[in-house]
């Protein structure tokens, strides 16, 4: 499933097509993705202009004219692609309709934008944009890891205590926003922590630590466009390519990267995810 820096870069890919454009016409070809769409979908996006364009933990929110805001989750295979004319670049025909073209999007200025789910796990809904943040998908989602309200302390005081393994702790996504697996086994690589501690047993400084860690993985992530595994693919149809510099993701069996290490890159199992971890250096 995509995580912060898929969907922050799919957000940015998206801009130009969308943001202060009006959607001239929303084409529904089905009913329902992983949840029924809202009733009237359709009409109630036409004429719509997108005021802003969003993005809270891994769900990206369209505000919109009316007073509504779309939420979009690409899901497991979710894509969202420009096709057609966009701002500094020539115009490129629209594509014929493929099969897994669930929801199209025809913006003031010639851009298509298409919602493409092949599994179908995606999701959209529309809510009153002054009470989204209460929206059922998105009341108990924690402070963005990017933003100020995730702070060293905070992070402290959230694990104090915390009996389940520091991995999981990172994975709970009422503790921080948008962080998934990929990123949760670099940070701890970074950190030099065993993925296995539980976190409250953590010590403190460790655990504050984690932040800035945090930050500089998911900042270098957005920048090489995120990790193209599978189905996930950029606004235009390119791969993200921070997967070529993962240190421990995948890559069961090899040396370990950091200097000095001798380890070699293991994997285990935990709540029926793969960790990739060097048993060496991550204690």
């Amino acid at each position: 499933m995509p995580e912060l820096p898929e969907v922050e870069t799919v957000r940015r890919g998206l801009l130009p097509a969308m943001e202060g454009r009006t959607i001239l016409a929303a084409d529904i070809r089905r009913p329902d993705l992983r949840f029924p769409f809202p009733e009237r979908m359709a009409e109630r996006l036409a004429c719509a202009r997108v005021l802003g364009l969003r993005r809270r933990s891994k769900y990206i929110l369209a505000d919109l004219s009316t007073g509504e805001t779309l939420l979009v989750h690409l899901g497991m295979s979710g894509r969202m692609l420009i096709s057609g004319a966009m701002p500094g670049a020539f115009h490129h025909d629209h594509p014929a309709p493929a099969k897994h073209d669930h929801v199209v999007f025809d913006m003031e200025g010639g851009a298509r934008v298409t919602f493409n789910d092949a599994r179908r796990f995606g999701a959209m809904d529309l809510m009153a944009t002054v009470t989204a943040d209460e929206h059922w998908l998105l009341r108990e989602i924690g402070p963005e890891p990017l933003g100020n309200e995730f702070s060293e302390d905070y992070l402290v005081g959230r694990l104090k205590g915390r009996a389940m393994p520091v991995k999981a702790a990172l994975l709970d996504q009422r503790v921080v926003a948008g962080l998934g697996n990929i990123y949760v086994c670099e940070v701890l690589h970074r950190a030099r922590l065993d993925p296995r501690r539980k976190a409250g047993q953590v010590a403190a400084a460790r655990i504050a630590a984690l932040v800035p860690i945090i930050r500089e993985v998911l900042g270098e992530a957005i920048e090489a466009g995120g990790s193209s595994l599978r189905d996930y693919r950029q606004a235009d149809g390119e791969l993200g390519y921070f997967q070529h510099t993962f240190r421990v993701y995948d890559r069961e069996g090899a040396p370990c990267p950091t200097p000095g290490c001798a380890g070699t890159v293991g994997r285990i199992v935990q709540s029926g995810r793969s960790t990739f971890f060097c048993p060496r250096c991550q204690r």
